[in-house]
């Protein structure tokens, strides 16, 4: 049976490089109190987080949020194939959702990122005045590592099919640097994605608001791993507020089936609402 509380509403938020395809979950009987824009992880994260994505934002609008998802360019039902994509244009689409999404509520925005979703969100909160807090679930905290990361998929795709691999990601990380893109599980990188995208650290950045940073792991904890530890207390000493938890759960983003993590989306609605 739907959920007659809460509206969800696809559309096409118009861009310069063409149509971004939305999804916006809102209270059905009241005007929203607070806004999030999420922003999603890098390819094929992106499909494997769907269902928990949805199942968060509409248990916001059910306790009275607004919800904007939207696919970036060259990403899902958006226009553009992946290799037009680059940070700095995500970065735009990012600043698009942002605008509509405080046009349509009038109301603070929170960013909420999942994975490489959580460094463009901290990267746009470096940028803009109106953000109210970032909800940074998993963040990757390097794109320079998870760049040589997500290059391993292509060469374990290269070991699997033909006992061995053509290249090796130094290879790699130099055909993109001469200005070729590199083809990943599908994926057309292009070269000035990985450029932008390797430069990228959340040590670097400071963000201007409260941060609420969850990660899912074997055990609960109200604590992070080291490394993210590290980053948490470089902002605190900066005097940023980061309330941070680890909660028991599969890593729904790359697991081979469809997964679902309740204790995440139990501690959002805690954080949402304190």
């Amino acid at each position: 049976m739907a959920d007659t509380t809460i509206r969800i509403e696809p559309f096409l938020l118009d861009s310069p490089r063409g149509p971004l395809f939305c999804i916006y979950v809102s209270p059905a009987d009241q005007a929203p109190k607070g806004a999030v824009l999420y922003l999603h992880p890098f390819a094929e994260e992106m499909h494997k987080s769907r269902r928990m994505v949805a199942l968060q934002a509409r248990a916001m609008a059910a306790q009275g949020y607004a919800v904007l998802q939207i696919d970036l360019t060259g990403c899902g039902d958006s226009a553009g194939d992946f290799s037009d994509a680059s940070w700095s244009v995500w970065l735009d689409d990012a600043r698009l959702g942002h605008a509509w999404l405080f046009e349509k509520t009038a109301q603070p925005i929170t960013l909420w990122g999942l994975r490489t979703g959580a460094l463009l969100a901290t990267d746009l909160a470096q940028r803009l005045q109106d953000v109210r807090s970032l909800l940074l679930w998993q963040p990757v905290s390097d794109g320079s590592l998870f760049l040589n990361q997500f290059l391993r998929i292509k060469l374990a795709s290269e070991m699997l099919a033909e006992g061995q691999s053509r290249s090796g990601t130094k290879d790699l990380l130099a055909q993109l640097q001469s200005g070729q893109g590199v083809e990943v599980g599908g994926n057309m990188l292009s070269s000035a994605m990985a450029r932008e995208l390797g430069s990228i650290k959340l040590a670097g950045m400071a963000p201007k608001c409260p941060v609420t940073w969850l990660e899912v792991g074997a055990q609960a904890s109200p604590g992070v791993t080291p490394a993210s530890q590290r980053i948490v207390d470089a902002w605190t000493t900066n005097g940023i507020p980061v309330q941070t938890r680890t909660v028991q759960g599969d890593p729904f983003w790359v697991t081979q089936e469809i997964t679902e993590c309740p204790a995440l989306i139990d501690a959002t609605q805690s954080c949402l609402i304190r």
